[in-house]
């Protein structure tokens, strides 16, 4: 049986992270590519949501939803 891996959308970046360090390199990819620089997870990572990034960067919340479902990931909100 595998385990569950759910996204809240309501953590923050850095959380969702930490829990899930693959997230890193999926967030560059989908056009957040700031979060790779040194220090960006641990500051503003600590209060930045996927919803509020995506609405900053003119991204459909809803594109990362199904990206992230695709990798695996049961998406909550």
């Amino acid at each position: 049986m595998s385990v569950k891996r759910t996204i809240n959308l309501q953590k923050s970046v850095h959380d969702l992270c930490t829990e899930f360090p693959e997230l890193i390199e999926f967030m560059k990819d989908a056009g957040f590519p700031d979060i790779v620089k040194p220090g960006m997870l641990a500051t503003a990572g600590r209060f930045m949501t996927l919803p509020k990034g995506a609405r900053m960067k003119g991204i459909e919340l809803e594109q990362l939803v199904e990206k992230l479902r695709a990798l695996g990931f049961e998406v909550e909100s």
